[in-house]
């Protein structure tokens, strides 16, 4: 039941922030993006560094100095695997109208829903892994601790699902339409958490580099994504204050209920 809880507790706070749309009248002011662009951006580097590489590097640390490759090999791998998708996936990025990777036939609605899923897919991954390393009784890892990062990851897919739906009212679809679209894009999280969880039983052994790989992932898209978008323009002093609150916020969760 926990486990059930834990991978749909993210798609909540995605439905809890696509819902934004029936509340404001408007476009998402760019303050209130940057904003939340950059708590988005701390809580996910927090959840990487707490929750999955320090996880894993503990699971080595009898190792001794070693005990930190298998996080570096994996954190290189999520990081490289996500890189791949970006270049093999037709993808638009909400705000722009040149559309990513190769050249497709697509719709424009398809391409934002391919971005966002690729978005999505290594919170859903994060999610799995850690919820698979606990119910299999790995060492410094809990239900707990799983519960920590669902819920860390579930607020921070609040502002999320606002500025999904938010820009999709404002290009003429309708409230529910928006609504449903900012559900949907987080969708793929419990079932990429599902995923995981069921390739981790099979592969315990593999669990730190698991833990990496979904941090790596993670990673990429602050990098690629979040923080060039929360840093373009004015108003980019709003993101680095809603990234400190993000982080603090996350690395409190993991602490205290951890």
């Amino acid at each position: 039941m926990a486990l059930v809880i834990g991978l749909l507790i993210p798609l909540l706070g995605t439905m809890l922030g696509a819902a934004f749309v029936f509340l404001m009248r408007d476009e998402m002011s760019p303050r209130l993006q940057k904003s939340l662009l950059g708590f988005a951006s701390g809580v996910m580097v927090a959840a990487s560094v707490w929750s999955l590489l320090i996880p894993a590097m503990e699971m080595e640390e009898a190792r001794g100095a070693w005990s930190v490759f298998p996080a570096a090999t994996g954190f290189l791998l999520g990081m490289g695997f996500l890189l791949l998708l970006d270049e093999l996936t037709p993808h638009l990025h909400i705000g722009t109208d040149t559309p990513e990777g190769p050249r497709s036939h697509l719709s424009r609605t398809a391409m934002l829903a391919l971005a966002v899923t690729l978005h999505n897919l290594p919170e859903g991954m994060a999610v799995g892994v850690v919820f698979a390393g606990a119910e299999n009784g790995a060492a410094n890892l809990s239900v707990a601790s799983a519960l920590a990062v669902s819920i860390g990851i579930a607020i921070q897919n609040v502002p999320e699902g606002a500025i999904i739906s938010m820009p999709m009212r404002a290009a003429g679809n309708s409230k529910w339409r928006s609504f449903a679209i900012g559900t949907m894009s987080g969708a793929v999280e419990p079932i990429g958490g599902l995923a995981v969880v069921m390739l981790a039983s099979l592969m315990m052994p593999a669990l730190p580099y698991l833990l990496a790989f979904a941090a790596g992932a993670m990673f990429y898209v602050v990098v690629e994504e979040l923080i060039p978008e929360a840093s373009e323009g004015e108003h980019s002093n709003l993101s680095t204050i809603g990234f400190a609150f993000g982080f603090v916020l996350m690395m409190v969760l993991d602490v205290v209920i951890g």
